[in-house]
C-alpha cells in the first residue's frame, strides 16, 4: 500500500472540494479498489505465471501460452484503470489550486484597494463553490471518468472475460493444442466479479453526480429568477400604490359629492312642494 500513498494523498485533497456523491466515490475508490487490490488481489495473482502448467514438453510453451491467454496481468490492468480514472480528478485538483491561489491574491489586493474585484469561487477558509467555470471543470472530469470506466469494463471483457476457466487450450505455435491449467481459478473469478461490481458502482456514482449537479444548477437558476421577480415587484409597488390610493380617493370624493348634490336637489324639490301644498 505504500506505492499508493502519494496518489491517495492527492485524491484526499479533492474531497474538500467535491460534492457529497464525489466524497462517496472517493471512499469507494480508496476502500474497495486500492485497499482490496493491495491487500488481497496481489497475493492471489502472485503465482499466476509460476503455477501455470501446460501438458507439453515443448521448451518455452508455458511462456507462450501464458502470454497468449493473458496479454496483460489482471493486477496491472486494474492498476492502470485506477491511475487513468484518477487522472481527471487530479487535473480538477490542479484547477482548484490555481483558482484558490488567484483568489487569495485578490483578497490581498482588496485590503489595499476596496474597488478591486472580489473573489468569486472561494471563501475565507479556501472552500471552493462549484459554479461557473468550476462547475464546467467538474462536469468535464466526470464525463471523462465515465468514458474511461466504460472503456476499461469493455476492455476487460474482450481481454479476459469475467470468469477464469480452470484450463484453456493453447494453439499458439509451436504449442499445438496444449492444455494449460490455471492456478486458483475460482478465487480469481471472485476477485474479477468483485472488481467489476465496484467499477459499475463507481460508474453509477459518476452518472448520479452529473444529474445531482445539473438539478442543483437548475434549482439555483429558478431561485434567482424568483428572487429577481420578487425584487422587481417590490421595486415598483409603492408608486403604483400611491396612484391607486389617490385614484380611489378621487373616486370616493366624486361619489360623495354626487350623493350630496342629488340629496340637495331632492331636498330642494321637497321644500319647494311644501308651500304649494
Amino acid at each position: 500500500m505504500g506505492d499508493w500513498g502519494f496518489l491517495s494523498a492527492l485524491l484526499d485533497k479533492v474531497q474538500s472540494h467535491s460534492t457529497v456523491i464525489g466524497k462517496i466515490w472517493m471512499s469507494v475508490l480508496f476502500i474497495f479498489r486500492i485497499l482490496v487490490l493491495g491487500a488481497g488481489a496481489e497475493n492471489v495473482w502472485g503465482d499466476e505465471r509460476s503455477n501455470l502448467v501446460c501438458n507439453t514438453n515443448t521448451p518455452g510453451c508455458d511462456n507462450l501460452c501464458y502470454d497468449w491467454q493473458f496479454p496483460i496481468s489482471h493486477i496491472r490492468f486494474w492498476v492502470m484503470q485506477i491511475i487513468f480514472i484518477s487522472t481527471p480528478t487530479l487535473v480538477y485538483l490542479g484547477h482548484v489550486v490555481h483558482i484558490i491561489h488567484q483568489e487569495n491574491k485578490q483578497r490581498e489586493l482588496l485590503k489595499s484597494n476596496p474597488m478591486a474585484k472580489s473573489p468569486k469561487y472561494t471563501d475565507e477558509k479556501g472552500k471552493v463553490e462549484i459554479k461557473g467555470s468550476m462547475l464546467g471543470s467538474y462536469l468535464t472530469q466526470l464525463f471523462i471518468k465515465i468514458i474511461l470506466e466504460v472503456a476499461f469494463i469493455v476492455g476487460q471483457y474482450y481481454l479476459f472475460g469475467f470468469i477464469i476457466d480452470h484450463k484453456f487450450i493453447c494453439e499458439r505455435s509451436p504449442c499445438v493444442r496444449a492444455e494449460c491449467f490455471v492456478s486458483r481459478p475460482t478465487e480469481k473469478s471472485i476477485f474479477i466479479i468483485f472488481m467489476l461490481v465496484v467499477a459499475c458502482v463507481s460508474l453509477a456514482l459518476n452518472v448520479l453526480e452529473i444529474f445531482y449537479l445539473l438539478c442543483r444548477r437548475i434549482s439555483r437558476r429558478n431561485k434567482k429568477c424568483r428572487q429577481a421577480m420578487y425584487d422587481g415587484e417590490s421595486r415598483y409597488p409603492g408608486h403604483f400604490t400611491t396612484e391607486l390610493e389617490s385614484m380611489n380617493g378621487m373616486r370616493h370624493n366624486e361619489f360623495n359629492m354626487a350623493i350630496q348634490n342629488k340629496w340637495s336637489q331632492r331636498k330642494g324639490s321637497v321644500d319647494a312642494a311644501k308651500p304649494e301644498a
